[in-house]
């Protein structure tokens, strides 16, 4: 098979990688590496939304470096460790970053449940649907998110089948 001549062997590997595969490295300092073990179109919805967030950022735009965060910890850069147990505050709170940067970047349509926990939840995300229900619960507590179903508002405490979830007033 032939190689492109035109790309230098080491820029089509990407960057260094530690041994583990957990982080990167570039220009010497380690920075943790994506969560290989979220669905393409999820990780780059959530690409999107950092670089949409980053550009926010140099535009002094209210909340841009929460959404930085949020997005860095929906990709497992930051928070607790993607490779470590997926249960607990700091999993919530990355349950909570990931609703908040995709509800964030569909605007002007919704998500699924189902779309965080198979973004945080790798191959095992079935059994992380309760976690979600329950950190959305809060997020909608809080008006951060509004939970529908058939286009009305309701509680995902007591909603039973399918929900969406679309940005709330304080998100």
């Amino acid at each position: 098979m032939a190689s492109d001549s035109s790309t230098p062997p080491d820029e089509k590997l990407g960057p260094e990688r530690t041994a583990d595969g957990h982080h990167l490295i570039i220009d010497g300092r380690r920075w943790r590496a994506t969560d290989p073990s979220i669905p393409e179109v999820f990780r780059q919805e959530l690409v999107d939304e950092l670089m949409a967030a980053r550009r926010a950022v140099k535009t002094s735009e209210v909340d841009a470096r929460r959404r930085v965060h949020d997005a860095k910890t929906a990709l497992g850069e930051r928070g607790a460790p993607w490779w470590e147990d997926r249960t607990g505050g700091p999993f919530d709170e990355r349950i909570a970053a990931t609703i908040r940067s995709l509800t964030r970047k569909r605007e002007q349509s919704s998500i699924c449940p189902s779309d965080v926990a198979r973004t945080v939840g790798g191959e095992t995300w079935r059994s992380l649907m309760p976690d979600v229900r329950r950190v959305a619960a809060e997020l909608a507590d809080h008006d951060e998110i509004v939970v529908t179903q058939k286009g009305r508002p309701v509680s995902i405490r007591e909603a039973r089948g399918p929900v969406r979830i679309i940005r709330g007033p304080k998100i």
